[in-house]
C-alpha cells in the first residue's frame, strides 16, 4: 500500500511538474533537447505521442513502459519494438506505425512531454505503472488476444496486460 500510494505521488508530482513547466517555459524552450538525437528515445516518443496523447501522465508513462518491458524481453532495439509489423497496413504492434498517416508530431507541447516521458522511463526513472504488462489496447476495443492473457491494469483508456 505504501508503495502504491508513493508511485501515485511521485506522478502527481510529476504532473504538476510538467503542467507548470509547459505553463511558464517559453514555447521554443525544448525539455529534452540533447537526447532528442537518439533514435530509440524518439521512437519510443512517438509511441507515447501517438498512441497516448490524450492520457493522464500514468497513461503515457504506462504505454511506455509496455514498450520498455517488450525491449527487456525481446532484447531488440526500442525502434525495432515500436515499428514491427508496420509494413503490413493496420496489422503492426502500434496502431499508428501502420495506419498510413505521417508520423511527424505536430503539436510542439504534447511531444516535448512525449519525449520527456519516454526518457524517463528508457532509463528506468519510472515505476512500472502497467503491472509488467507487454500488451495494451483502447477500451473502445476489444481484440481476441487479450482473452488469453492476464489484466494488469486499465489507466485513462487502456487495459494492460501480460502472459499469464
Amino acid at each position: 500500500m505504501y508503495l502504491k500510494t508513493l508511485s501515485v505521488l511521485t506522478v502527481t508530482f510529476l504532473s504538476l511538474l510538467f503542467l507548470i513547466m509547459a505553463t511558464f517555459m517559453p514555447a521554443s524552450t525544448t525539455i529534452v533537447a540533447s537526447k532528442s538525437d537518439d533514435p530509440d528515445l524518439k521512437c519510443l516518443a512517438q509511441a507515447v505521442y501517438f498512441e497516448a496523447r490524450g492520457e493522464p501522465f500514468s497513461g503515457q508513462i504506462a504505454v511506455a513502459q509496455v514498450v520498455h518491458n517488450r525491449v527487456q524481453l525481446k532484447r531488440k532495439s526500442y525502434c525495432a519494438i515500436v515499428f514491427e509489423g508496420s509494413s503490413r497496413r493496420n496489422a503492426c504492434q502500434f496502431s499508428f506505425a501502420c495506419d498510413g498517416k505521417s508520423d511527424t508530431a505536430m503539436d510542439k507541447s504534447s511531444w516535448q512531454r512525449a519525449l520527456m516521458v519516454a526518457g524517463l522511463v528508457k532509463d528506468g526513472n519510472l515505476r512500472d505503472l502497467s503491472g509488467d504488462a507487454t500488451f495494451y489496447h483502447a477500451t473502445y476495443v476489444s481484440p481476441g488476444w487479450s482473452k488469453s492473457l492476464k489484466q494488469t491494469t486499465s489507466i485513462g483508456n487502456h487495459i494492460f496486460y501480460r502472459k499469464m
